[in-house]
């Protein structure tokens, strides 16, 4: 454990996927926003501006107001829904980032495709499986690039535990437990008008809005696929009356290797990703927040050794990563068909709440 530890202690923040000199981008990718709420506003332009490989330069909204703040805040150009779809401003963006509610992501990635842009799409890919395979589907026909939002996979106290793992710090892999939780009224400026509680935007809540952090993350470091789902759902407050505001739920990967993901969105904020092995425990605790450093700790025989590592820019990183593959042309691990096992298991965690019956995975 000792070798394989000091390791990955150093240079613990290194980007193992860069083979490109960021200080030598001399024309970064031209990034169009469409969506601007608060994660836009406060995570993905500055994560944009920060990163070498990318630059934002059209952004769009259904609200007028957010439309015309931000472009001039900015210094970019900005249009309206209709105006991108209809490719108005297309010369001047090489790549789509859409950050819009869930169900909306289809007709913005399909005019994406149409105009022959690179996608970043967020995370999950569509409200309903069905839409995110059409999703999927645009971009293969239209045979351009799509990369998934899963910011987990590019921040690198995530990918030092997969290293980990692979390397045998853990030994054998028994279990996984990973939650997630916030108090999302509160937190979000106590709105009840939004879209996460609105089924038809959102397909769901507390699974779909916070479950698929653990459920992609434990994916990411053990490099396996779930083959069953189970869970259940309840919902205490009128607030989350047409949606699921709190949720439990097991995925059975190859091996015996079961995770438990517990997620609520009316809880004490918490985010925390265990992975316990025969020989040590990894955690991640923090874990899936992108305003909180994240915490990394290997415990052993007793002993807990915390890793005291240099932080970074959770979205920088996920846009340097999708701005570089593109100047490499290199392709994305998160892509399209990543996604549709997630939409897949997610949706397999409604039905085993609806029926009480475990979810058997289709390949």
């Amino acid at each position: 454990m000792e070798a394989a530890f000091a390791e990955y202690l150093d240079e613990f923040a290194r980007r193992d996927w860069e083979t490109l000199d960021p200080g030598a981008v001399t024309d970064p990718v031209r990034v169009a926003v469409v969506g601007l709420g608060w994660f836009a506003r406060e995570w993905a332009l500055p994560g944009i501006a920060r990163s070498a490989y990318t630059e934002a330069t059209v952004v769009t909204d259904v609200d007028a107001d957010a439309v015309e703040a931000v472009a001039a805040e900015r210094d970019v150009t900005g249009v309206t829904p209709d105006g991108f779809r209809a490719g108005a401003a297309a010369d001047a963006y090489d790549a789509v980032y859409v950050a819009t509610p869930n169900a909306t992501h289809l007709e913005y990635v399909e005019a994406a495709a149409e105009q022959g842009k690179a996608v970043l799409c967020e995370k999950p890919l569509e409200a309903t499986p069905e839409r995110a395979r059409r999703l999927v589907a645009a971009c293969r026909d239209a045979d351009v690039p799509l990369m998934v939002g899963y910011r987990m996979q590019t921040d690198p106290a995530v990918r030092r535990l997969r290293d980990l793992l692979d390397a045998g710090v853990a030994g054998e892999v028994i279990h996984v437990h990973a939650t997630m939780s916030q108090t999302m009224l509160g937190e979000l400026g106590g709105d009840h008008d939004q879209w996460r509680l609105d089924s038809e935007l959102s397909g769901g809540c507390a699974v779909m809005d916070l479950g698929v952090y653990p459920l992609n993350t434990t994916r990411f470091v053990l490099g396996a696929d779930p083959v069953r789902v189970s869970g259940r759902t309840r919902s205490e407050h009128e607030a989350f009356a047409d949606v699921d505001e709190h949720a439990t739920f097991r995925l059975a990967f190859p091996g015996d290797v079961d995770a438990l993901c517990t997620v609520s969105q009316n809880a004490q904020h918490a985010s925390r990703l265990e992975v316990t092995g025969t020989d040590a425990r990894l955690v991640l605790d923090p874990a899936f927040y992108e305003r909180e450093d994240r915490g990394f700790a290997v415990v052993r025989d007793g002993t807990r050794v915390d890793v005291d590592f240099d932080q970074v820019h959770q979205i920088e990183e996920e846009f340097a990563y999708f701005g570089h593959h593109l100047l490499a042309d290199e392709p994305f691990h998160a892509d399209g068909e990543h996604a549709l096992t997630d939409m897949r298991a997610l949706d397999g965690v409604y039905e085993s709440a609806e029926t009480g019956q475990s979810v058997v995975l289709d390949d």
